[in-house]
This record gives C-alpha cells, sequence and structure tokens, in this order.
C-alpha cells in the first residue's frame, strides 16, 4: 500500500527532456508523482504515462494520473486524480478498483472535502494557498482550512504556488503532502529543489512500503 505524503512532484506537459525531468525530481525525493499532461497527443501521452508508471513502481512511488480515468487504467497507474469538472470517484473506483488511490481536488471547500471522503477517496487536496503560476485565477485557500480538516482521516495535499520557503507553514498546518509544478518542473536543477522539498519532512513520512 502506497502513502501520499512528502513532496508530490506534478508534471508540467510537454517537454523534450520529460524523462530526464522525472528521473531528476525522483532522485530528488519525490514520494508521489503525478502525470498532468492537458494537450490531446493520446499516443505520445499513452507512451509517457506507462513509462512513467514503470519507473514509479519500481521505485515504489504512486504514480497519479491527473483527469484521465481512461489513461490511468491504460497505463497501470497507482490511481487517478480528479477535480470538479471531471469523471465521478465512483466511475475512477469501479474501473481502477478498491486497491487504488483516487484523489479529489477540494479547492477551498471543507464541505467538498467531507463529501469525497464520504464517498472513498484516498486524499482530498486544498488550495491554492499561494499565487500559482500554473493556475493564476485558481481559487484561493486559507491555511486554517488544514486545521478545520484535520478530523478527516484522510491525508490531505496542499497546492497552489508552493516553495520550499513557503511550505512548512502549510506542513505545520497540517499537510501531509506538498503537491508542486513550478518549483520543481520549473526550476533549472530539478533534482536540488525535489531535495529542498523533501527534505522538509520527516524521513519516516517519505519512506514508503
Amino acid at each position: 500500500m502506497y502513502s501520499i505524503s512528502g513532496l508530490y512532484a506534478i508534471t508540467d506537459g510537454p517537454r523534450q527532456d520529460f524523462r530526464a525531468a522525472v528521473e531528476a525530481a525522483l532522485a530528488g525525493g519525490t514520494s508521489v508523482l503525478q502525470y498532468r499532461d492537458k494537450t490531446g497527443d493520446h499516443a505520445r501521452r499513452l507512451s509517457e504515462a506507462r513509462w512513467l508508471s514503470e519507473v514509479c513502481a519500481a521505485r515504489g512511488v504512486p504514480m497519479i494520473v491527473n483527469d484521465d480515468i481512461g489513461l490511468a487504467v491504460a497505463c497501470g497507474a497507482a490511481g487517478v486524480h480528479l477535480g470538479a469538472d471531471d469523471q465521478s470517484l465512483a466511475l475512477a473506483r469501479e474501473r481502477l478498483g478498491a486497491q487504488a488511490i483516487i484523489g479529489i481536488s477540494c479547492y477551498d471547500s471543507i464541505e467538498r472535502a467531507r463529501l469525497a471522503v464520504a464517498e472513498g477517496a484516498s486524499y482530498v487536496a486544498f488550495g491554492a494557498f499561494f499565487s500559482s503560476p500554473t493556475k493564476p485565477s485558481a481559487r484561493s485557500a486559507s491555511i486554517g482550512l488544514l486545521h478545520q480538516s484535520a478530523d478527516l482521516g484522510v491525508p490531505r495535499v496542499a497546492i497552489g504556488g508552493i516553495t520550499p520557503d513557503n511550505a512548512p507553514l502549510l506542513i505545520e498546518a497540517g499537510a501531509d503532502s506538498v503537491a508542486v509544478i513550478s518549483a520543481v518542473f520549473g526550476s533549472t536543477d530539478i533534482r536540488a529543489s525535489a531535495e529542498r522539498f523533501s527534505g522538509l519532512f520527516p524521513r519516516s513520512s517519505r519512506d514508503t512500503p
């Protein structure tokens, strides 16, 4: 069983050095890796996702597919992450199975998080906590939301404009994991950036069985 904790790195779409970038993020201590690619290049996405699923499995790191249940099934991913406009959690569970990791974006809503947990979500994600270069118009979430959600019983992932400097505020407030796109994959030294984030978490929380 995988754990959702530590650095949750999210890929940033098509890039020529995709494999090298992913390898660097994993070498830097990434604990969870999400494949996020919003393009319509289905053949490339499937090829990359299958490769990523194999690489992550070999390292004991859960590989999550953003939004696309069908792609998650096709590439053998550990799970899928769903937003408000995506397919249902129930469908994801039906297609991926009881052991799959299913994450739900809950934005700034504790009510949505409680509903997601009741429906069987594996983890919930809150944010954006800070201004995000990936989603500049994202809804803002307060750090207090992490305190309010302490009794949910599932891991809580914080996302949105997170850097090694502001991540400790979220971790101290109760975030089990911080999801990062730009501050890892937009860095000139991806491995070093991943190491800075992963170093913010106790070693035991970064280990996966």
